[in-house]
């Protein structure tokens, strides 16, 4: 597929584009780190995934759909066990989740993340066990933690003083000693959109480190000794690909544990760096393997706690997007191909964002490519839009795709795996798609497609 061989295509570029922008030597090819697996392209240039021809997807199960490679997101699942077998990798549910993908992961030997009361429920209705859920969230209801205490889950990742108030009164009513750790906000300014950075101190979560909160908050559990503080938890942001972040957050966390060994002597033996492991949507995007990233990891960890003299805690850590990311990718119809005065060509599919809001919300970068059949036409600079009534409704914003594309072609978009479905919406009354999961040639629906009756059916009025 080529998505982005002369370079990530960013902005307003025209007819003609800057003189570093040009089109592919083969429109029809393939890049690898963008696309699930075992995906490819069969005899007559369509796209096939696991073995399955997508006009046979198509024509089963419609468009605009989700196709999630069954295989690829277990073998990262996988990968991330294998490079960290001595820490607790809990995906984050909130980059894609339904019950078979939580099944999936609990399969893998995973921990999940969840940060709502609706995300535990999916959790605890697909049998994921309890003790093997993190529980998240900036405000949690008594009604959300009531139901996290009573399920038993295995750990709450505190964020406000209100909630240690609200979780040490569930605590004593019902005499039982939840495990938290505290969310620790440490000023690091990640390098990503602003608002996928959740480390700065201008934020909504977490206890600040400089204001002195985040060591008044330890203090105060600890000397209540209702709640069980096993750790500290630092989350920097999403889609980082730079190491140091993560090197300036532990170095900040683990002096935070070396103050509080001083002053309660009591060392907490667990540390959850979070995650935010950035993926390839563009070939400019190089992110590191999940060996690479427990080398890196572990290596600061080791290194700081050699230096404030501290054992090394337990660590874990929550990717989300870089497993399920690029395991999936969106499968469109062509609807409409619009040349505007020389200007650029509009390529209008049948989705957009309503089930991906991120190019909207992030300016975030996408590639495609024309999926139903290769084309030997010279290929076009053009932008792939939806059919939402907004000028904003772009899912890629410069793309080669071949002159000759028209209605009724299909056009796939990788790594939507993560946000997408989670963020789908139904502007515009507008039904969201279903997740197809393809696994071994055969394909199965895990979230079947919205219909006008369930829009309706909420229609009380």
């Amino acid at each position: 597929m080529r998505a982005h061989e002369a370079g990530a295509l960013h902005g307003d570029i025209g007819n003609r584009g800057p003189a570093w922008l040009r089109p592919p030597v083969d429109v029809n090819a393939l890049v690898p780190q963008l696309w699930p697996r075992h995906v490819a392209r069969g005899p007559a240039g369509a796209l096939t995934v696991a073995g399955l021809d997508v006009r046979d997807l198509a024509a089963e199960f419609g468009t605009a759909a989700y196709v999630l490679d069954e295989d690829d997101l277990r073998g990262r699942c996988r990968e991330f066990r294998a490079a960290f077998p001595d820490a607790d990798v809990y995906y984050a549910g909130k980059a894609f989740l339904c019950r078979a993908v939580v099944r999936m992961i609990a399969e893998e030997g995973l921990f999940l993340d969840v940060c709502t009361g609706g995300e535990l429920a999916t959790a605890l209705s697909a049998g994921m066990p309890p003790d093997r859920i993190g529980f998240h969230g900036n405000n949690k209801s008594v009604a959300e933690l009531t139901r996290a205490v009573d399920a038993g889950v295995g750990r709450i990742i505190v964020d406000s003083f209100t909630e240690i108030d609200r979780l040490t009164a569930l605590a004593r009513e019902r005499g039982v000693r939840p495990r938290v750790l505290l969310r620790v906000t440490v000023g690091v300014e990640a390098h990503t959109h602003e608002f996928i950075a959740t480390a700065h101190e201008d934020q909504k979560f977490g206890f600040s480190l400089a204001g002195g909160a985040a060591v008044t908050a330890a203090f105060r559990i600890l000397d209540e000794d209702v709640l069980e503080l096993r750790g500290l938890h630092s989350h920097i942001g999403s889609q980082i690909f730079d190491a140091s972040g993560f090197e300036v957050s532990a170095r900040r966390v683990l002096a935070l544990q070396a103050q509080i060994r001083d002053a309660r002597g009591v060392e907490l033996p667990e540390l959850d760096l979070g995650g935010g492991f950035g993926i390839a949507y563009t070939t400019q995007d190089d992110p590191a393997s999940p060996h690479e990233l427990a080398k890196r990891l572990r290596k600061i960890v080791d290194g700081e706690c050699a230096a404030e003299n501290l054992a090394v805690p337990h660590l874990s850590v929550e990717p989300g997007r870089a497993i399920v990311g690029p395991a999936v990718f969106t499968l469109y119809e062509v609807g409409t191909v619009k040349d505007v005065d020389g200007l650029r060509t509009y390529v209008s599919v049948d989705g957009g964002m309503s089930d991906n809001i991120r190019t909207a919300l992030y300016d975030a970068s996408y590639s495609a490519t024309l999926a139903n059949r290769a084309s030997s036409t010279v290929p076009m600079l053009a932008r792939v839009v939806g059919k939402h009534c907004e000028s904003g409704d772009i899912v890629v914003k410069d793309e080669f795709l071949p002159a000759d594309v028209q209605p009724g072609d299909l056009v796939a978009v990788p790594g939507t795996g993560a946000y997408c479905r989670s963020m789908a919406s139904n502007y515009n009354h507008v039904p969201r798609p279903p997740v197809v999961a393809v696994r071994d040639g055969h394909a199965r629906v895990i979230v079947r497609r919205e219909t006008e009756d369930d829009l309706l059916a909420l229609d009380v009025g």
